[in-house]
């Protein structure tokens, strides 16, 4: 295998491939003339999504970019896929740029042609998964417990497939532990892995929310969300005063229920915050161009 080959893939994943129970470089495909293991144009009516991905939101803004850049500069990564039959593939991994492939109006993709078992093949795609930049703490987490759950790993060996300390991989899935309500607001973005830690040695759940929902109100820090949850007795939205001249407020029941309309409206994590003064603002984050144009296009300005 080739030192790009490699870089092109997560190492965990290159590892995989180089098993021989999931990578046959010797045997002709069958009415094909193509190696399986090596890089062919494959028709995209000839395959099918996979059954073991496991993502399942991909973000339109994102999507729509890459199958820009596609249109303009190609396939860089080629997909993987397996061989089903003649003329009969499925995707292993690479959904985003076979649904962008597909956007951009391509009839055919570069892809690596594997054989591999359900088993072989989901684990190539959690592990593949595993690999990207843009995934959410709790994607990452669930898919670690599905490696160590549906491929019988223990966390040692995931460690070692996915070159990842044991202690990351523990702290990743403790965060399942917590209640759905906050890990919806990890994934979406409302509240850091950081803070999450903070909340996981908490008991009691109604006091886990309580801080979680303190944390998203009022802008809170990683270390004020951890003094809240040792339960140090200090202004929960001013740990440090002395380096804060003007101390954040409690929004009322009614601005809070400005917040979610707001929110609601913009499809974004809109904050308000205020001091004591009456001063504040309104802050409205955006993720890409896209999403910046959308939210003027509401504003309209």
């Amino acid at each position: 295998m080739s030192t790009n080959r490699k870089n092109a893939l997560g190492r965990g994943l290159s590892a995989l491939l180089e098993n021989a129970n999931t990578d046959i470089t010797s045997n002709k495909l069958e009415g094909e003339g193509k190696v399986a293991g090596s890089v062919a144009n494959i028709e995209i009516k000839q395959i099918e999504t996979n059954p073991f991905q496991p993502r399942t939101t991909f973000e339109q803004d994102a999507l729509n970019e890459l199958s820009a850049s596609i249109k303009e500069h190609g396939i860089i990564q080629p997909i993987t896929v397996r061989k089903l039959g003649y003329d009969k593939f499925q995707l292993i991994s690479g959904e985003r740029r076979f649904r962008a492939s597909q956007l951009a109006g391509l009839t055919s993709v570069p892809a690596y042609i594997r054989i591999a078992n359900d088993q072989a093949m989901l684990e190539m795609a959690l592990v593949e998964n595993i690999q990207r930049e843009n995934l959410d703490a709790i994607e990452v987490a669930i898919s670690y417990k599905r490696l160590i759950d549906e491929c019988n790993l223990t966390q040692e060996q995931l460690s070692q497939k996915v070159s990842k300390q044991r202690s990351t991989i523990t702290n990743y899935l403790r965060l399942l532990k917590l209640p759905d309500v906050i890990q919806l607001g990890i994934g979406r973005g409302d509240i850091s892995m950081g803070h999450a830690r903070s909340l996981i040695n908490i008991d009691n759940v109604d006091k886990q929310l309580e801080i979680f929902h303190q944390i998203i109100l009022n802008n809170l820090s990683v270390r004020e969300a951890e003094n809240l949850a040792r339960g140090v007795k200090t202004d929960v939205l001013n740990v440090n005063k002395a380096a804060n001249k003007t101390a954040k407020v409690v929004l009322s029941l009614e601005q809070q229920n400005v917040v979610n309309d707001l929110r609601a409206v913009f499809n974004s994590k809109v904050n308000i915050s205020r001091e004591n003064n009456g001063k504040g603002k309104i802050t409205i984050p955006f993720k890409s161009d896209n999403d910046l144009k959308r939210i003027l296009d509401l504003l309209d300005v």
